[in-house]
């Protein structure tokens, strides 16, 4: 005769449920919100939309199908127009999002969405030639990479300035949460973190890349090298007369073109780094550089930022 106890299985989900709702309820009349939220942009979407993107802007490489000269053109057409289909509903939810918050119920999402749109459909040529810079940059930058489509497939650093590259793009088209949930996708994807807000020049390299931070307003020219976990952050951050944090003031550095940071190396605040500087491994930088310098850790240690 069985003798075991029978297991309980029960979850009790109706109460959760109802004590769910009572916080979610709390949190929408906290914000002084009634009914139901407008949806906000899908992280699920987004990453499946940089796919169809990176595909339609480097078909032979990141397409997943065997392409002939006859097919390419209706593959890239085919695989552009459903993100781009895809990137209007985001951009959609985000404007509806941002009207709810503002108590502004007379915009016109779907106008403003495919205004957006078009506009950036209309900058991916240029995009696709900064990241051949952005190819080279790295192939000719690392002895290890064999190849400019090693570079592509195999580079986290490449991922990193190709979803970049379209994330900057929309938010200064202005549709900067979806940006940003591009920026966080690519953070999670490569262990790089871009905040869409940053300007990154042509032929940008990123050589192995985990721990890499470049905050909103950092300023990177041309032919710039970053190594893993560098930091381009600010040096403080400032608070109004209420004591709420100042947004939008220009906190991160200013790098110059042919600059090279090497691993570790944390610069912060609204600092310039001279054309042709080299800033060595774990230096810690607040303070202006000049052109062509060679910074180390112990010039750093010694170096005041009175002196800089």
């Amino acid at each position: 005769m069985n003798t075991h106890k029978k297991t309980d299985i029960r979850w009790d989900v109706d109460t959760v449920v109802s004590e769910l709702r009572i916080l979610r309820n709390k949190s929408l009349a906290s914000r002084q919100r009634q009914g139901r939220p407008p949806k906000l942009p899908s992280r699920k979407a987004l990453l499946s939309i940089l796919e169809g993107l990176s595909a339609a802007l480097f078909p032979n490489r990141l397409s997943s199908g065997e392409l002939s000269d006859e097919s390419i053109d209706y593959f890239v057409g085919h695989t552009l127009d459903a993100a781009l289909r895809d990137l209007f509903e985001q951009m959609r939810r985000e404007c509806r999002f941002k009207a709810e918050q503002q108590g502004r119920f007379d915009i016109d999402c779907g106008q403003q969405a495919a205004i957006i749109n078009r506009k950036f459909a209309a900058q991916l040529p240029a995009i696709r030639a900064l990241l051949d810079t952005d190819l080279i940059a790295a192939y000719e930058g690392d002895p290890a990479a064999t190849s400019l489509d090693e570079v592509l497939v195999c580079y986290p650093g490449m991922t990193a300035i190709t979803y970049h590259r379209i994330a900057h793009a929309l938010h200064l088209l202005g549709a900067p949460l979806v940006a940003r949930m591009i920026a966080e996708i690519s953070h999670s994807v490569t262990g790089i973190d871009i905040h869409p807000g940053a300007t990154i020049g042509a032929s940008f390299f990123i050589d192995h890349g985990t721990g890499v931070v470049i905050g909103e307003t950092a300023v990177i020219g041309k032919h710039v090298r970053l190594y893993q976990a560098v930091t381009l952050g600010a040096k403080r951050f400032p608070k109004d007369d209420s004591g709420a944090l100042v947004k939008g003031n220009a906190r991160h550095p200013i790098i110059e073109d042919d600059v090279v940071i090497y691993a570790g190396a944390t610069v912060l605040g609204r600092i310039t780094l001279g054309k042709g500087a080299s800033i060595g491994g774990n230096v810690w930088l607040t303070h202006d550089v000049a052109p062509g310098s060679v910074i180390t850790q112990s010039q750093a240690q010694n170096e005041s930022p009175e002196k800089g």
